[in-house]
């Protein structure tokens, strides 16, 4: 990204919006963060947009239009917002279980790697922010068949599987959905608007599943732009 000329409206203006994302990204790296919270923050140069990313195990929730990504293959992302609150997070999770200690706690430091610890990490964090259970709605993402020779295991597929299953126990509304498919996935979201932004990426012929392809289940409402999704 190329600064405009100096001594230019342009240039004040990119000096403003640079002290601001500095600002905010030095506050966001500063800030205690909890176990599992995600903490590699960047400026995305495509977005023009203080950024961070989400690995596999951790999680992010903001009220703040920080961009938020991740890429996905069989894991799953979830993305939960309250409308009302405008305030949303999204984790990343591998597998759909876990196993617990003998009492049922939560102690292991990667238990958000699971998306049995993986959606209760993101509810309650929502929460103590000031999201309220009741009011949480959901987009979907990731699932997809991306490694030649685990097609047996269908991990996408049980991931996909959990998630939706968990939602519709929790009775919290799934408003987009893009799961399955043979794809991986670029995830950009952004948590106080609630407004996700998808990228499919193409797979690499060494990891090409063999089988016949797996149609992508996609689901864009139309109508409210917190159920939308945009491709890019």
């Amino acid at each position: 990204m190329t600064p405009p000329p100096p001594n230019t409206a342009a240039a004040s203006a990119w000096r403003a919006l640079e002290f601001t994302t500095t600002t905010r990204l030095r506050r966001l790296m500063a800030a205690p963060r909890r176990p599992g919270q995600a903490s590699f923050f960047f400026w995305d140069a495509q977005f023009r947009n203080d950024a961070v990313k989400v690995m596999p195990g951790e999680y992010f929730v903001h009220d703040e239009d920080i961009l938020i990504t991740t890429t996905l293959g069989s894991c799953i992302a979830a993305c939960l917002y309250d409308r009302e609150r405008r305030i949303g997070g999204m984790n990343h999770f591998m597998l759909p279980l876990d196993s617990l200690d003998t009492d049922g706690q939560i102690r292991d430091r990667h238990a958000g790697r699971y998306g049995c610890h993986a959606m209760e990490i993101l509810i309650n964090e929502l929460m103590r922010r000031g999201a309220s259970r009741a009011r949480l709605e959901a987009k979907v993402f990731g699932g997809g068949a991306v490694i030649s020779g685990m097609n047996s295991l269908n991990v996408g597929a049980r991931n996909t599987r959990f998630v939706l299953d968990y939602l519709d126990t929790e009775r919290i509304p799934v408003v987009s959905k893009d799961v399955l498919g043979n794809c991986s996935r670029k995830l950009c979201y952004l948590p106080r608007s609630g407004k996700a932004m998808l990228k499919r990426l193409a797979m690499q012929a060494e990891n090409a599943i063999t089988a016949a392809p797996q149609p992508a289940e996609l689901y864009l409402p139309v109508g409210a732009q917190a159920g939308a999704v945009d491709l890019f």
